[in-house]
């Protein structure tokens, strides 16, 4: 269970200080589809950094399973089985996209056919990619579709996407749909988080939070929380949307 407690953090620009979250707590309970939702500039992204450990609050604490985590980096988070997908994914230079999955399983013995299962579910084939560079040759919606792979293949006990669907062109979108439905059935225990505006995404969650003027303005079930956001077209954008758990489409 992740639990965040009291959690403030503020930013100065040209010597103005701008609070972008407010003491915020909220509680992620396991084995649930979680989406965090809101206007642009509420606060959502910073919140998905504080939880994966790319920034530090200002106030207060994260906890994961009861441990104290506010001081631990991204690494040594990933290791005690926090997943995040950056909303801009980061380029690597010399490295292979089998090598990044490889990575990512813990493993050099992935075969090119399992990192196809995990590469078809985001709409990739894994004999046009496996061996290209993680680099300024693939396009930012390529980037964003091969880190969420590396997040899908690690399976951890907690999966943070912040907003998965940006760049993410319509028929790879209904594959996430999928997948993400697929991890809350198959992977045991596994809590997901998605940061995101999309109305499909939003349906299939468990719990809707929504974090508006960097503070938790509303939480509830999708049928309780949809109808005030569908009200607001600055939440919510309409988007008309292989399924790795029955072995993922062919390449």
């Amino acid at each position: 269970m992740l639990e965040v407690q009291n959690v403030s953090y503020s930013v100065t620009e040209d010597g103005v200080t701008r609070k972008i979250l407010d003491d915020v707590s909220l509680t992620i309970p396991d084995s649930k589809l979680t989406v965090i939702t809101g206007p642009n500039g509420g606060g959502k992204s910073t919140l998905a950094r504080i939880i994966a450990g790319v920034l530090t609050p200002d106030s207060g604490r994260i906890l994961f399973d009861g441990q104290d985590i506010t001081d631990m980096s991204v690494t040594d988070r990933a290791r005690i089985g926090i997943g995040f997908a950056f909303q801009q994914p980061v380029r690597f230079k010399g490295i292979k996209v089998i090598d990044l999955l490889r990575l990512a399983k813990d493993t050099k013995k992935l075969s090119s056919a399992d990192a196809c299962k995990y590469l078809a579910a985001v709409g990739l084939c894994a004999k046009d990619y496996i061996d290209r560079e993680v680099n300024a040759s693939l396009s930012g919606g390529e980037l964003k579709r091969i880190e969420i792979a590396t997040v899908l293949i690690k399976q951890s006990k907690l999966s943070l996407f912040d907003e998965p669907e940006a760049g993410i062109d319509l028929w790879s979108f209904q594959n996430l749909i999928e997948v993400f439905d697929g991890m809350r059935k198959h992977i045991e225990g596994s809590s997901i988080i998605i940061i995101s505006h999309q109305e499909r995404i939003l349906k299939i969650a468990d719990e809707i939070l929504l974090i508006k003027d960097g503070k938790l303005a509303a939480r509830g079930e999708a049928d309780e929380i949809m109808p005030m956001l569908m009200a607001n077209e600055s939440v919510v954008k309409n988007c008309n949307l292989t399924d790795i758990w029955k072995g993922g489409a062919e390449c």
